[in-house]
Parts: structure tokens; sequence; C-alpha cells
């Protein structure tokens, strides 16, 4: 069964794009059939890998009237078992294009049926909006990342992300899961980031992974270079904290797959 991970947070500036980019080089690394897919229409994730000029077609190519076959846009990463569905400007005008079609959260979803058992992961990066981008990935995610900057401000905005996933829930995606709310942009040297680590362990408790992903200025680098942090920084605290956060979902991951099976089998 295909694990698909929204990583989702209406906020800017939490670390979404960096987690989706070297949480799925990680995954990959661990020998998992990885596909990401940039639902963003800065389109950031396919420029850590692409020329996006240079790209013919993609994801609004799949999700607009032209409904090209997710195949189609699909290509290759440098990188063993990674594969990148890229994004362009053009997803911008997705949102007014789908005003009114009663089938509008479902596209994505539909969308990637036929590619299932082609992957083991497929990583979302989603847009910093609650839009019907963002929608699309809820309904099509068998999982929720929320990542969460450590900040006075973390939990700001919050509220709204967990009432959209409860309407998710509700009805287009009851299967649906928080794999877990992780902790980014950490500054271990200021007692504002332990505060604001405390005010989001308030409110999410086990939900949050263990791994924090500390500012680090490789991570940030890392991208211009068309690289993850795993060819452009081995060696730095983000790569390490980012093998240990695809150890820790893979492991969440796994463990909903068994309780699903005992539920099921029950």
């Amino acid at each position: 069964m295909t694990s698909i991970l929204a990583i989702t947070n209406q906020k800017g500036g939490v670390g979404k794009t960096t987690t989706a980019i070297n949480l799925a080089a990680a995954i990959a690394r661990r020998k998992h059939r990885t596909l990401l897919i940039d639902l963003d229409p800065q389109a950031n994730s396919s420029l850590a890998f692409f020329d996006v000029a240079e790209l013919a077609s993609s994801m609004f190519d799949v999700l607009s009237e032209q409904r090209l076959d997710v195949r189609q846009v699909i290509r290759p990463s440098t990188l063993p078992n990674l594969s990148l569905a890229p994004a362009r400007l053009a997803l911008a005008k997705l949102e007014q294009q789908l005003v009114g079609q009663f089938d509008a959260p479902f596209k994505l979803k539909d969308a990637l049926l036929g590619i299932h058992n082609d992957y083991d992961f497929i990583v979302l990066d989603t847009p910093p909006t609650l839009g019907i981008l963002t929608v699309n990935a809820l309904v099509a995610a068998t999982h929720l990342l929320i990542p969460v900057q450590a900040s006075y401000f973390a939990i700001e905005g919050t509220d709204d992300l967990i009432e959209t996933y409860s309407r998710i829930r509700a009805r287009p995606n009851p299967d649906l899961k928080i794999a877990g709310v992780l902790i980014t942009l950490f500054d271990r040297r200021t007692n504002i980031a332990k505060d604001a680590v405390e005010q989001i362990r308030s409110v999410f408790g086990s939900a949050m992974f263990k791994t924090r992903i500390s500012r680090n200025v490789r991570l940030e680098e890392s991208p211009a270079y068309r690289q993850t942090i795993f060819t452009f920084a081995p060696d730095s605290p983000g790569a390490h904290e980012y093998r240990k956060l695809a150890e820790e979902v893979i492991a969440r991951v796994q463990a909903d797959r068994v309780a699903r099976h005992s539920e099921d089998a029950a």
C-alpha cells in the first residue's frame, strides 16, 4: 500500500519545502520508491532539482482540464529511488479554473490512482494556503505532516489547519491521519525556541516527532545548487536530522498499516 504524505501548513516560512525535499530524499535513500509531487505554484521543490523553464509539462497539466496522465510529467531525479512531478507558476490559475466543479477536491486523488503500485511513498509539497490545491492534497493523502517553526507565534493559524483536517476526515477522506508535528528552524540557544516547543507540545502532545530540525545554513544553501542536504552537506546536522525524521515517519506509517490491517481483520 502506498503511503501519501501531505506536508502542510498554511503559514509560510516554516520549512515546508525544505522538509518535502529532504524527507523525500531521506526516504528514497532507505530504498523506498519515492515520488515527490510539487503542488506549490512557487515551484521551489521543482527548482531544487530542475530548471523549471525547460519543463514541457507540470502538475498543472494533470489537474487542469488538459488532464495529462501523471506519468507523463514525472521525471527521475539524480538520486536513486526518487522521482519528481514538478510544478510551474501556472498552478496559480487552478483555483479559478476549479471553482464550482463538484469534483474539484478529488482531482489529485483520481490522478494518483493509477500509480499506487509504482511507489512506496508519495510526498506532497503544498502551497502556504488552505485553498483547493492543499485540499486536494489532504483528500489524496493517507497522512498529514505539519511543520511548525519554533518561534513566538508558533501555533498561530494551526486551528484553521486542524479544522480543515477534521472536515476532510468527516467526509472526503475519513482515513487521513496525522503522521506528526515537526519542529523546524529550532535554535536550542534561545529561550524563545524552547518556550515555543513547550507551547506546541501542550497543543499536540504525542503527535510531535522526537526529531527537531535545527536552523542550519546548509539546509538553506543546498537548493541553490540543485542538491538535497545529503549530497550537499552529508555530514551536517541537517542531514542527520532528516535521516532521523525519515526513520520516525516510516515507523509511524508502518504502525498505522499494522493497526489498520488488525481493524480490518477483526
